[in-house]
């Protein structure tokens, strides 16, 4: 089967269930007043490092957005199996001036480098300085209304229960992940596996 705007052989569009699991970016931001939200993109992703970049992709101009491009600033909170319920909670749609780190019980707290607080139940979080906004615009050239949102990353925080050996035990914190429809994802430490990339020409 084929599926395109044209040809709709499925009653949902599949693009999110094969694009999958996907890591979530549960974002901070804070706008000039120090209001500050949270909620959670699936659209998320590291996009360079030397300098470490990440990016996350709003449905439209939604407070973490303005509030990252009003303050400079936002914080990538690293999502967990434990924390999937007060993840969730932060996908609900507030009244302005409501807290949603208030309303899913979570705590925040100082960021290092940057004014918008991370959560403090997270295990890790990215503090990072708003870089650009690019409209996505479509191949029709009609207006965009999904923008990608880019950050540098000026600070890295890392719970040292999860540091061993000088690496990031990913697989101990249980990283929460999005599928398509309804569905999410968890990763255990047993789940994981190494594979060294194979040797090029002349090597």
């Amino acid at each position: 089967m084929h599926y395109d705007s044209e040809n709709r052989t499925l009653p949902h569009n599949p693009l999110k269930a094969l694009v999958a699991p996907r890591p979530i970016g549960w974002i901070s931001a804070m706008n000039k007043q120090g209001h500050v939200n949270l909620s959670p993109y699936s659209y998320f992703n590291a996009v360079a490092t030397g300098p470490d970049m990440v990016m996350f992709s709003s449905f439209g101009r939604k407070d973490a957005m303005t509030f990252a491009e009003e303050g400079g600033e936002f914080v990538c909170n690293f999502a967990t199996y434990g924390l999937r319920d007060a993840m969730n909670a932060t996908s609900a749609p507030l009244a302005r001036g409501d807290s949603e780190f208030v309303a899913a019980g979570l705590t925040p707290v100082p960021s290092r480098k940057v004014r918008p607080p991370r959560v403090a139940e997270s295990p890790a979080a990215l503090e990072c300085r708003w870089l650009q906004t690019v409209p996505l615009t479509p191949l029709d050239g009609s207006e965009a209304s999904h923008f990608l949102v880019i950050g540098q990353v000026v600070s890295i925080y890392v719970d040292d229960a999860f540091v061993k050996d000088g690496r990031v035990d990913t697989g101990a914190m249980h990283p929460l992940l999005r599928g398509g429809y309804f569905d999410y994802f968890s990763v255990t430490d047993e789940a994981r596996f190494e594979l060294k990339r194979p040797p090029g020409a002349g090597q």
